[in-house]
C-alpha cells in the first residue's frame, strides 16, 4: 500500500504540484481579500490537473528519463508502472481536475488551467527537444495558476495587478531552470536535449542567471508598489527580501568562483519565491 502510495506521488511529481497549488491560492487571496470555502475546489482542482500533466509529461519523456542518471529510475524507465497505467492516471486527473476547478469557480479558471496543462505538455514539452531556450516561452506555465485563483475570486483578468503578479511567478523560473542547467547540463547533453551548456560559457549562464534573478527581485518591488502588497511590514521585508537576493547572486559577477555550487543558489532563489507566497498569502487577510 505505501509503495503504492509512493509510487503515485512520484508520477504526479508532487513536490513540484503542490507548489502550483500554493500560488492558486496567491492569486485567490490577493483578488478576494478573503480566506474563506470558494478557495477548496479551484486549489484542489488545480493540483489534481498539474498532477496529472505532470504524469502525462512521465509518459512523454519516458525514452529520455532512462538516458540520464537523475531521471533513470522515474517509475515508467525503471519498469515500476507500464506507460498505459501512467496514460490513464493522466486523463483521469486532468479531467477531474478540469471539472473541479468549472464547478467551484468558473468556466474561464477552468479553461486557464487546461491552458496551463497544453503550454506545458504540448508546447514546452516538444520545444525542449528543438531549442535550448525553451524554458523562456515555458516560463508562461508559472504565471497562469496564480491567474486561475485570481479569476476564481471574481478577479477581472484584464486587471493590471494580475498581470504585475502573473509576470512576477513567470520570470523566476528562468533563472531556476538555468542552474539547474549548470548543475546536470551534460546529462541533459547526453540524453539528445539541446543544453545552454553546449552554446555558452558556464561564466555567461551565471552572468544571465544573474540578470534573470535582478529582473524577479524588480519585479517583486513592482508588486509593492502596485498595491496588491499593503502592510508596511511586509513591504520592508519583500524590500530587504529583494536586496538579499540580488547581494547573494552578484557572486556569479566573479570570474573566479572557487567550487560553484548551483544548487547552493537554486535554493536561496526558492526561498526568495517562498517569502513572496508567505507575504502575499498573509497580507491581503490583513486588509
Amino acid at each position: 500500500m505505501m509503495d503504492n502510495i509512493k509510487l503515485l506521488l512520484e508520477i504526479n511529481k508532487v513536490k513540484i504540484t503542490i507548489f502550483v497549488m500554493f500560488t492558486t491560492m496567491v492569486g485567490y487571496l490577493l483578488a478576494g481579500h478573503s480566506f474563506d470555502s470558494g478557495i477548496v475546489l479551484p486549489t484542489i482542482g488545480i493540483f489534481i490537473l498539474a498532477c496529472g500533466s505532470a504524469a502525462l509529461n512521465h509518459y512523454q519523456d519516458k525514452d529520455k528519463d532512462g538516458l540520464m542518471e537523475r531521471t533513470k529510475n522515474r517509475p515508467i524507465p525503471s519498469g515500476k508502472i507500464s506507460p498505459m497505467a501512467v496514460l490513464v492516471i493522466s486523463f483521469s486527473e486532468i479531467l477531474l481536475g478540469t471539472y473541479l476547478i468549472y464547478i467551484g469557480s468558473n468556466f474561464l479558471a477552468a479553461q486557464l488551467g487546461l491552458l496551463a496543462m497544453i503550454w506545458y505538455n504540448f508546447i514546452y514539452t516538444p520545444l525542449k527537444r528543438k531549442t535550448a531556450f525553451a524554458v523562456i516561452p515555458g516560463s508562461v506555465i508559472g504565471a497562469l495558476p496564480p491567474m486561475v485563483g485570481w479569476v476564481a475570486a471574481g478577479g477581472a483578468l484584464s486587471d493590471p495587478n494580475l498581470m504585475i503578479l502573473a509576470f512576477f511567478f513567470f520570470i523566476w523560473q528562468v533563472p531556476h531552470f538555468w542552474l539547474l542547467m549548470l548543475k546536470y547540463g551534460k546529462e541533459y547533453e547526453a540524453a539528445g536535449y539541446p543544453s545552454i551548456t553546449a552554446m555558452i560559457s558556464k561564466e555567461q549562464i551565471k552572468r544571465a542567471t544573474f540578470m534573470w534573478t535582478a529582473a524577479t527581485a524588480v519585479t517583486a518591488l513592482m508588486i509593492i508598489t502596485s498595491g496588491l502588497i499593503s502592510t508596511l511590514f511586509f513591504k520592508i521585508s519583500v524590500l530587504v527580501a529583494a536586496i538579499w537576493l540580488i547581494v547573494v547572486f552578484s557572486k556569479l559577477l566573479r570570474s573566479t568562483v572557487e567550487e560553484l555550487n548551483p544548487f547552493y543558489y537554486f535554493m536561496r532563489i526558492n526561498y526568495f519565491v517562498l517569502i513572496m507566497i508567505l507575504v502575499m498569502s498573509i497580507d491581503p487577510l490583513l486588509k
